[in-house]
Formats: C-alpha cells, structure tokens, sequence
C-alpha cells in the first residue's frame, strides 16, 4: 500500500500548491490581505477600497457620511486644482492631491492613482533615455530656430516699429 500524500514519516515535505495571482501564499481559502506599505510589492499589493478608521466603519451611516465628505473635498480639490491650471502655479500638482485624497475612500480613484503613477513613471524614465533627450534637444533647437527666423524676416518686413 502507497503512503499518503501527508504522511510525514516519508521525509519529503507535502508539494507547495501553485502561486494564484492575486492572493497570499498560505492563506486558507487564498484570503488575500494588505502588506505594509514598505513590503516586497507593497503599493501594488495593498487592498481596494476604505481606509476609513475602524470606528467610522463600524457604523453604516457614519461610514456613508465620511465618504460623501471625502467626495466632497476630493472633488472641490480637483476643481481648484482645474481652476488653476491655466495659471502659474502647482494645478496639476492640486489636481493629484485631490486624486489622493478620493483614492483613500473609493476603489476607483485608487487605480486610477496607480495607473497615473505608473504612466507619470514611465514618462520620467523615458524623459531621461539619453536618446530621447537629444530628439528633444534637436527639436527645441530647431524650434528656437525658425522662431529667430521669424522675428528676423518679421523686423527687415516692419521695421522695429509694433504693430499697435
């Protein structure tokens, strides 16, 4: 007769059942819980959703009035922050902030955050890519270029006299 599968007594320990992505290794039923932010994959591993205290959460009608002034704040942040775009200051920066703070409530926001965290990552590595920058460069000079050219053939037509 075989042994079974868990006897201990063969000396070789029982296969480890396969990784499924999305859940904790070792969790019974594959539960998935939050790592700490500082943990191997740790923004990426943590849970959706709340991150109301417990107290808020215990109380169904507690937990809806925090998360419609969440929705609150987090949208009028984003409407200052639209508001001062067009202006010289910190919009998109205002626009994020108010992103955040939607993200520590709803389920959405946070994977927007982490989409518009992973693209604004990709675009700073791509923006240092030596081969990239001289493009840029070799634009910008050309750009700069036909502006002086412009204004040349604009002063010999004109005369440094404004038009106005």
């Amino acid at each position: 007769m075989a042994p079974h599968r868990n006897d201990k007594s063969i000396g070789e320990a029982p296969p480890e059942p396969a990784a499924v992505p999305g859940r904790a290794p070792g969790r019974a039923g594959g539960a998935t819980r939050a790592e700490p932010p500082g943990a191997a994959g740790g923004a990426d591993r943590r849970r959706f959703g709340s991150r109301a205290p417990a107290f808020v959460r215990r109380s169904r009608a507690l937990h809806t009035t925090w998360r419609i002034g969440v929705a609150v704040v987090g949208t009028g942040v984003i409407v200052a922050g639209i508001l001062l775009l067009p202006l010289p200051g910190p919009g998109w920066a205002i626009i994020f902030a108010g992103l955040a703070i939607l993200a520590s409530e709803f389920a959405w926001a946070q994977r927007l955050m982490r989409w518009t965290k992973a693209k604004l990552t990709e675009y700073a590595r791509r923006a240092v890519d030596p081969s990239v920058r001289r493009r840029n460069l070799a634009i910008l000079g050309v750009v700069l270029v036909l502006i002086a050219i412009g204004v040349v053939l604009y002063v010999r037509s004109r005369g440094w006299s404004l038009p106005w």
